[in-house]
This record gives structure tokens, C-alpha cells and sequence, in this order.
């Protein structure tokens, strides 16, 4: 399967129990209609792509990376690669190189989507471009919160505890919504008997 046709399946499977999240889901159904290249970063007027928050096994820990462009607070991810086989795959991929953790496991589905306009490339004068991405998150989770190794990418990588998280103006709203999401997702793992066919392993 393509990564489009995978896009296009996993946001059509899409549920939460929040209205705006279902209409943000058919917004990029309809975006990856008009755009049959929306999942490369090469698309100009927007693409997809796949983050994760990560959190350690406890459900005590964030791992939120600062991000050198926007100054800000972030969950790991990016632009997708034309070897990720779906979207998972690149939110696994991004998590490992941008953290260094080799081993968890990725929720099965998306918990949350986040639009948002970026200067994402350069124009022949070299001013940035305005595009947007239309990211697709998922929860990462670790068995501790292990020391990360920071990238290049990055200029802080640091696990904070769940009551003593980043404030404005160094995190923003769409990173506080996905934390929340994805804690309450791991949370239901202890009334859940089939937790585990809501998560896949890696590493």
C-alpha cells in the first residue's frame, strides 16, 4: 500500500470523542483527494506528516523535544520519508532518530491531528516558502524514562514529569491537547482486556 492509500485509510478509520478532531479528519481526507502527492514535503500547499508523544510506561513522563525554529515544546516527528511504509512507520522512524530510544511501542491509530502553517522549504531567493503540515499523532510509550540522545534537530530533549510540564509561552496548545490525549489513551490499557491490539511493538 502506498503511503497515500495508507494516509487515506488510517484517517477515514479515525475516531475521537471530539467533534473538531472528526471534521480535522476530513479535512485531510479531502486535502489527499485534491493532492495525490500529499504525503511528500515536496507538495507546496501542505503535507502530511506523522509525530509522537512519547511517554515512559508510568504515564509520569513527557519527552518533549525544544525545537530550534519555533522555540517552543514539541512531541518528536516530521516530515515523512519515502521508505516509511505508512504512517506509523514514519512517527517510529522520526521518534528513533530524533530520541535515540530504540524500543517501545506506537499506538495502533492516531490519538489526535493538528494542522497548522509552517515556512516549510525555500523559494529561488531563498525566503521561506509558506506551506502547512497536517500532522498525524500517535503515543509512543517506553518501558522508563531512559536518558534520550538529542539530535541535530533539536536544541533540548527532556523528559518532564506530568505535573510539572512546560507553560506558556515554551508550549502551546496543540501540544498540551495531545499530551492529555495520549495519557488518557494508555490509561485505558488497565480497563481494556485487549490493550494490546491498541498498540504494536518496535525495536
Amino acid at each position: 500500500m502506498s503511503l497515500h492509500a495508507d494516509a487515506c485509510a488510517v484517517l477515514a478509520a479515525f475516531d475521537h470523542r471530539d467533534p473538531a478532531q472528526l471534521d480535522t479528519a476530513a479535512q485531510y481526507l479531502a486535502f489527499l483527494d485534491a493532492h495525490p502527492d500529499g504525503t511528500r514535503r515536496e507538495c507546496r500547499a501542505g503535507h502530511i506528516t506523522a509525530s509522537a508523544l512519547v511517554i515512559d510506561r508510568s504515564g509520569e513522563h513527557v519527552l518533549l523535544t525544544l525545537h530550534p525554529k519555533v522555540g517552543r515544546w514539541l512531541q518528536l516527528g516530521g516530515h515523512l520519508e519515502p521508505e516509511d511504509a505508512h504512517l506509523r512507520a514514519g512517527a517510529v522512524r522520526e521518534t528513533i532518530e530524533e530520541s535515540g530510544l530504540q524500543s517501545g511501542r506506537i499506538s495502533a491509530a492516531p490519538v489526535r491531528l493538528d494542522r497548522h502553517p509552517v515556512p516549510c522549504g525555500r523559494g529561488p531567493d531563498g525566503a521561506p516558502l509558506a506551506s502547512e503540515h497536517l500532522d498525524v499523532q500517535f503515543v509512543v510509550q517506553v518501558p522508563e524514562a531512559l536518558p534520550p540522545t538529542i539530535s541535530a534537530e533539536s536544541d533540548d530533549l527532556r523528559w518532564f514529569p506530568r505535573t510539572a510540564l512546560p507553560t506558556l509561552p515554551t508550549i502551546d496548545d496543540s501540544v498540551s491537547a495531545l499530551i492529555d490525549d495520549a495519557l488518557a489513551f494508555a490509561a485505558l490499557d488497565a480497563l481494556d482486556p485487549r490493550a494490546d491490539r491498541r498498540w504494536v511493538t518496535f525495536g
